[in-house]
């Protein structure tokens, strides 16, 4: 689509992060076609984006930063469901973060079992929307908190394991009386800020809730091969380069349930950790009590990721990966949403990035299990 105006792009504290960001040029060109616009962002013209479909344009295209270093600076106007609090849309976001940060530290001030859940959660909710379907007249799925909603999708069995935190995402959203949608992204955000390292990724609350089950087959599976993996990404408007930043994830990840021989067992050995040790661990031998998904051998090793998956892993990759899955994660949490330009920003609300790894590495914490 061509826009019909150009764009600016701007938020508060935005040179303190990286005003110049953006359209890394690391030289890893993976094939992948330009980034696209998805949503109602695709079908408005962008002379009438609102404020807020201007920057996550921004973000998802790659030209402005998907963080926020404005952390702790949010003061909570008043009670929950009090008119002090009413007044300010992001209040009720506010209390809703100040619970997640104590639900999801463990008590050496790593994250903990119901983070790591959070953000599987939030990947298997929005992940399962694809633009061929869309385009045949099924655009369902997506960021619509369906995981949650429906009745049959926490019963498939890639879902096997979120039975515990997608029950806690529908009582807290009853509790703080928000949308369930926006609940599953915001827990899944606020998970990754609360690990040590992780980024303060930019928050934006008002997606459509639905209780319609998401259309079935349209999330990775660890076995399966690499080609495969990469066009099923693709169809998500998902290049390479992205996927190598979302695979970080399971750098606080555990499988309980591919191998139950290893139940329990990391992906990296810092698991309550956000950091890039994943990305160096995964493609050499050990250490010992980490488990690695064949599939992500495969992709770190294919030759559409493994540029960007190596840069990850040296010399200045934390940052290099943090601004990375921002924009990347930043799309993910918008498949789907047709109302992008309606979206509320609260990015206000969330705590500030840990710069620490915090304690011993290893803390289970407590809550729910993960693949």
């Amino acid at each position: 689509m061509a826009l019909t105006a150009a764009p600016s792009y701007a938020w508060p504290g935005m040179g303190k992060i990286n005003q110049a960001l953006v359209k890394r040029k690391d030289g890893n060109d993976d094939g992948s076609a330009p980034r696209e616009l998805i949503g109602d962002l695709k079908t408005t013209p962008a002379g009438q984006w609102t404020e807020v479909g201007r920057a996550i344009a921004g973000i998802i295209m790659g030209d402005i930063s998907g963080e926020s270093d404005e952390g702790g600076k949010y003061k909570l106007p008043g009670a929950l469901k009090t008119k002090k609090c009413k007044s300010d849309e992001c209040c009720v976001w506010g209390h809703v973060s100040n619970w997640l940060t104590t639900q999801f530290t463990a008590p050496n001030g790593q994250c903990n079992d119901y983070a790591r859940a959070s953000i599987r959660m939030g990947f298997h909710d929005a992940g399962t929307w694809a633009k061929s379907m869309a385009a045949q007249g099924q655009d369902f799925g997506g960021a619509d908190g369906s995981i949650v909603l429906s009745t049959a999708e926490i019963k498939r069995p890639e879902n096997k394991g979120l039975e515990e935190i997608v029950g806690k995402a529908r009582d807290w959203a009853i509790l703080f009386g928000v949308g369930v949608a926006d609940l599953v992204q915001f827990m899944a955000i606020h998970a990754v800020v609360t690990c040590p390292l992780g980024p303060r990724i930019r928050v934006f609350v008002g997606r459509m809730d639905s209780s319609r089950a998401c259309p079935d087959g349209l999330l990775p599976g660890v076995t399966q091969p690499p080609d495969d993996l990469i066009s099923l990404f693709e169809d998500k408007t998902i290049g390479p380069h992205d996927l190598a930043a979302l695979l970080g994830a399971h750098s606080t990840s555990r499988q309980f349930f591919f191998n139950e021989s290893h139940s329990g067992e990391p992906q990296d050995d810092t698991p309550g950790v956000w950091d890039v040790k994943f990305y160096g661990q995964t493609l050499q031998d050990g250490p010992d009590g980490v488990f690695k998904f064949q599939s992500d051998i495969a992709l770190g090793n294919h030759p559409r990721v493994h540029g960007e998956w190596m840069s990850f892993a040296g010399p200045g990759g934390q940052d290099h990966w943090n601004e990375d899955y921002a924009v990347a994660y930043t799309r993910l949490s918008m498949l789907g949403v047709n109302n992008i330009n309606r979206l509320t920003e609260c990015t206000k609300v969330l705590p500030p990035a840990k710069k620490g790894s915090g304690g011993e590495n290893n803390s289970k914490g407590k809550g729910s299990k993960g693949n």
